[in-house]
């Protein structure tokens, strides 16, 4: 309960400061999280980046605005955070399905309304998830810089793993690997210091012992109890059903909060799109 009212009280604050420049960490302060718990927080419950519902919420204002009032497009886009008349004219009809002066015309728009956090009965679904303490590990791979900016990072890292599988580097993580974690791993570290936790670190890697072959990154994995969760069924569906049950339902009812930036992907097998795949997700907690 006190995750979805952490959450609720994020979403009150957008709210009270639509009209105004606000960020993420702004908003992530309201609900005593990292800007990276969350932003991943509120994508896992709302099924929308805290951008995205940002945009949304005020080109509805703006239409309803355009409908009711007497007011030019120009003073319009300013009044939304807009640079120019052309740039809310674009987001606008990609929202509405037809530019500002048709919308008025017809008296047409998309409307989305304030999001608010209910609590539904759950539980019922078993998740599968045990407890390792784990000491330090190496893992070798490659890794990118991610923008963790209005979705940005729903198409990169999806476009990563198409890079190391279509370049035969998966395979070869497979055959490299000769640590506990007996397959290949994506692993997300933010430095909350560094980027105000709007970026992320996102390796494809396998665990390692030994020094790194010349063409491949080390990584050292920090020693962390982790909250190890079973994910079965095709990808990447029963993961993002997966990770909203551990964070609407698994979060608010234990008394574990995340211990660290970071978090791993473990994949013990080649097939993702198999109905009876397994993968774990493993979130470091206290």
């Amino acid at each position: 309960m006190k995750g979805i009212e952490s959450l609720q009280m994020a979403i009150d604050f957008i709210e009270s400061r639509l009209m105004e420049p606000v960020t993420v960490e702004q908003i992530a302060k309201q609900a005593k999280m990292s800007p990276f718990h969350f932003q991943r927080t509120f994508a896992v419950m709302t099924g929308v980046t805290v951008g995205e519902y940002i945009r949304r919420r005020r080109l509805t204002l703006a239409a309803y605005e355009l409908l009711r009032a007497n007011i030019k497009i120009v003073d319009l886009a300013a009044k939304y955070g807009y640079d120019s008349p052309e740039a809310f004219a674009k987001a606008f009809r990609r929202q509405h399905g037809l530019p500002p002066s048709e919308a008025k015309a017809r008296g047409t728009l998309v409307a989305y309304n304030r999001l608010t956090i209910q609590v539904n009965v759950g539980g019922t679904e078993p998740l599968n998830v045990r407890m390792v303490e784990r000491e330090a590990f190496q893992a070798v791979g490659i890794w990118r810089k991610i923008s963790l900016e209005n979705g940005a990072s729903e198409e990169r890292i999806p476009a990563l793993w198409d890079e190391v599988n279509a370049s035969g580097l998966c395979d070869r993580l497979f055959q490299l690997n000769n640590g506990k974690l007996t397959g290949v791993l994506g692993i997300g570290i933010t430095d909350p210091e560094r980027d105000a936790g709007l970026m992320m670190d996102y390796w494809v890697a396998a665990e390692y012992v030994g020094p790194p072959p010349e063409d491949l990154k080390r990584i050292e994995v920090p020693s962390f109890r982790w909250a190890v969760f079973g994910v079965t069924g095709p990808l990447p569906y029963a993961f993002r059903r997966t990770w909203k049950q551990i964070y609407g339902e698994w979060f608010p009812s234990v008394g574990y909060t995340q211990a660290g930036p970071v978090e791993l992907e473990f994949y013990p097998d080649h097939h993702p799109a198999a109905p009876d795949h397994y993968a774990e997700i493993w979130i470091p907690v206290m």
